[in-house]
């Protein structure tokens, strides 16, 4: 594979903000007039710890972490753009946020993800997350599939 780097940074990054927009595309297609309910709890403007990777200096993918409760973080925005998946790079932004949580003293981490996304759950299941019950605003939502991890 071609030189693969991931850098962290925050909500302000550029580059981030390019590929959330990639991934809000995807996901409108994938979910249609239902993406707008899910819409409201991706807001960037708080997100202190973001992941983005490049290859050969290109952003191709990238993740975010927020505080959740005092010992648990919530991973959000993971997505690597169509034509570098399969390469292991989400595994490898995943594995850098979870890395990122324990230096913060978290040990848990929680996600929610979509029943259209049957790549991401995959993705999460051989990362050791297991399936739990739906949490905060995801309660009752049928096309939700949340997620947990202790570190």
């Amino acid at each position: 594979m071609d030189s693969l780097k991931i850098i962290r940074g925050s909500s302000d990054n550029k580059d981030f903000s390019l590929l959330v927009k990639l991934l809000d595309q995807d996901l409108l297609t994938r979910y249609g007039e239902q993406q707008t309910f899910f819409d409201q709890f991706n807001k960037l403007d708080k997100i202190k710890h973001v992941v983005v990777a490049y290859i050969n200096d290109i952003p191709v993918g990238c993740g975010a972490i927020k505080k959740y409760r005092d010992d648990c973080i919530e991973i959000k925005r993971m997505f690597v753009k169509e034509e570098h998946r399969g390469k292991g790079i989400a595994k490898r932004l995943l594995r850098e946020l979870e890395f990122w949580a324990t230096e913060l003293d978290f040990n848990i981490g929680v996600l929610e993800t979509g029943k259209s996304q049957p790549e991401a759950i995959s993705l999460y299941k051989n990362c050791g997350y297991s399936i739990i019950d739906n949490y905060g605003q995801y309660i009752g939502v049928e096309n939700s599939v949340c997620m947990s991890k202790e570190f």
